[in-house]
């Protein structure tokens, strides 16, 4: 017969009863398939997944070397910017890469701008006198000229304004940076656009489930659910061998 005189003490990994042994074993088995649903899925992630370019990395890449070199045409230039700018506008860039991606991008920016440069220029000194003077970017006329600004650039590279990456103008652009693109600066950028634009990729990627990208469906959703699941398993089996232990 079971000794209860000890029923007190608790212990996780020393249980003194066959309740506090049973309840451990489960907990240890939840824990388990836990463990196994979040590290086993991101095993898998670094298993199966290929460094995969953006396409805005592979047009880099075609003109990189003809405006590293300085022989870069108005179209060539246009593809760098626009390539530049899709980095730009990434949640975090390293400070040093992100002061030389906007070299390159106002290098490029103020090369292809042609007629459209003195108004250019103007509207880039308009904007930034607005940022500095106004604490309030809800302001209407800071709000119009950062549009102003916008437009213009989007119709230099050739793009809609309300493409996605329009939204980096207001803070990439700087007419100190248009003269040169300094040697130092070329090499950051080269080295940010395959650190920023390169990402691992495999079928758990790339298929979507629900709408989502499978991995994220699994990490956000799923996850989620599986947990809720486990604690109801846990309180299910826990009466279980509640009800168990009190017939015993």
């Amino acid at each position: 017969m079971e000794n209860t005189n000890n029923d007190y003490h608790v212990s996780f990994f020393k249980p003194v009863t066959t309740r506090a042994r049973r309840n451990r074993n489960m907990v240890i088995k939840l824990i388990i398939v836990w463990a196994v649903a979040i590290f086993g899925f991101q095993i898998t992630l670094k298993l199966l997944g290929k460094p995969t370019p953006e396409p805005a990395l592979t047009e880099f890449n075609a003109v990189w070397t003809d405006v590293k070199d300085g022989n870069a045409s108005e179209a060539q230039l246009k593809v760098f910017a626009n390539s530049v700018l899709q980095c730009l506008g990434k949640i975090y860039i390293e400070p040093d890469m992100k002061t030389a991606l906007s070299n390159a991008f106002n290098y490029s920016l103020f090369q292809i701008a042609g007629d459209e440069l003195d108004e250019l220029c103007h509207n880039v000194e308009a904007f930034n006198e607005l940022k500095s003077s106004s604490d309030n970017i809800a302001d209407l006329t800071y709000i119009q000229s950062r549009k102003k600004l916008e437009a213009d650039v989007a119709d230099i590279l050739g793009i809609s304004t309300t493409d996605v990456k329009i939204i980096a103008v207001p803070f990439s652009i700087n007419a100190d940076m248009k003269d040169e693109f300094t040697a130092e600066n070329q090499a950051l950028t080269e080295k940010a656009m395959n650190l920023y634009m390169t990402h691992n990729r495999s079928f758990l990627t790339d298929f979507n489930f629900l709408g989502f990208p499978f991995h994220y469906f699994y990490s956000a959703v799923f996850l989620l659910f599986l947990f809720v699941g486990l604690c109801w398993i846990y309180c299910v089996e826990t009466d279980k061998i509640e009800k168990q232990e009190q017939m015993a």
